[in-house]
């Protein structure tokens, strides 16, 4: 009798260790809803964040403190402001200063650092002397600042900057590339794109490939083709360099499932690596395919077709941005997860892939589902362009006494 109860002990920690909440706002209160389109957490709180690492910040009577996935609190409402958990720690507003507090709430003493950086891949930046340098969640120093730059950890890789060149680092600190390029792109399968003065190329193996006549690189995303210019028009290039898909689109988007949105004129349509249409250029935007299979096509407004260019999803609705979320695929828009946010007559809601609306229920708001559980950190190469070019984002300054 023994086996089968610890079996379906096994199976239940795993089921709640897994679960997905999504903040939503209905009758002016905030609450949270699972997957199955039921709330865990009944609407009744007039300011609260996303659940993260199975605590969610929420305010009570004018201060902010955390609940648990069952509406219970876990660290009592005493802050003056409170941000989300990473990596087991979380920035707080204790009175006028800002600190550092674990799971259990209790205060920790981080080494000096002119701001306060949030947790991200197991590490925080901390800047001394206008250097940043990192430390882990165990307030140790594990890189000294040294850098004038890093940008936000990615799946483990940061890019940095010093004397106005870039490279890569991990988040132990190790160099993955020196900083001795003017401009680089994420870290992808141990690789990265790269500029020296004017001439774009694939920094591998401590090696820079320059690529015939590119004027621009994206970064790489699941797939090993990304998007590059050459003679102001888009094509598609390999991990060695190598032109892949002759660039003659006006824009482009990054390969997922084989498929690639391009742009001809005005429209946009899907190829695939050979650089075939498989979806005819008839749309007026397009977004890359989810993991699904489901990708976001737009014509007045956004629905979403199939692999095979079918419309599974009419165009009626509006889509948005996804929020803080850390996954290995991340898609800005459409299905993740495995529902879409989307916008209809001013609402917000979430669509399975039939085309249902999740408990058929519409909200003043609604922000994507989280995980509730705690991420290990792990060292996988995939982001979306970015554009960002100040040091560090979301930082909070700490007031000197």
């Amino acid at each position: 009798m023994k086996k089968p109860l610890i079996f379906l002990l096994v199976f239940c920690i795993q089921f709640v260790n897994s679960q997905e909440l999504a903040l939503v706002k209905k009758d002016s209160k905030i609450g949270y809803i699972s997957k199955d389109g039921n709330f865990k957490i009944e609407p009744q709180y007039k300011s609260a964040k996303s659940f993260s690492e199975g605590l969610a910040a929420v305010e009570n009577g004018g201060k902010w403190g955390f609940i648990d996935t069952k509406g219970s609190w876990v660290i009592p409402a005493t802050f003056t402001d409170a941000k989300e958990f990473n990596s087991g720690i979380a920035i707080v507003k204790n009175d006028k200063e800002w600190v550092y507090i674990n799971t259990k709430g209790e205060i920790q003493k981080a080494p000096t650092s002119e701001k306060l950086y949030d947790f991200d891949n197991g590490v925080a930046f901390i800047k001394q002397n206008n250097k940043i340098g990192l430390i882990n969640s165990k307030m140790e120093v594990v890189l000294e600042p040294k850098y004038d730059v890093i940008k936000p950890f990615e799946n483990g890789f940061a890019r940095v900057g010093s004397n106005k060149k870039w490279g890569i680092i991990n988040t132990s600190g190790k160099e993955l590339i020196e900083p001795a390029y003017d401009e680089i792109g994420n870290y992808f399968k141990n690789t990265s794109w790269a500029r020296k003065d004017k001439t774009f190329g694939i920094v591998s193996a401590g090696s820079f490939i320059p690529v015939d006549g590119a004027e621009k690189i994206w970064d790489f995303d699941t797939q090993d083709l990304t998007f590059a210019k050459k003679n102001g028009k888009i094509g598609f290039i390999d991990l060695k360099g190598n032109w892949i898909i002759t660039p003659i689109y006006d824009k482009a988007k990054a390969f997922s499932k084989n498929l690639a949105p391009v742009c001809v004129g005005s429209k946009w349509g899907y190829i695939n690596p050979k650089a075939e249409f498989v979806i005819e250029p008839t749309y007026s935007d397009a977004e890359v395919f989810s993991t699904n299979g489901l990708a976001p096509v737009k014509e007045k407004n956004w629905g979403f077709i199939n692999e095979s260019g079918k419309l599974i999803i009419p165009t009626q609705y509006g889509i948005t941005a996804n929020g803080i979320i850390a996954m290995f695929i991340q898609q800005d828009k459409g299905f993740i997860g495995g529902v879409a946010r989307v916008k209809n007559e001013g609402k917000w809601g979430f669509l399975k892939p039939d085309g249902t609306v999740l408990s058929n229920q519409w909200f003043e708001n609604a922000e994507l589902f989280s995980k509730t559980e705690k991420t290990q950190t792990t060292e996988i190469a995939a982001e979306k362009p970015k554009t960002e070019a100040k040091p560090a984002t979301k930082t909070v300054t700490k007031k000197k006494k």
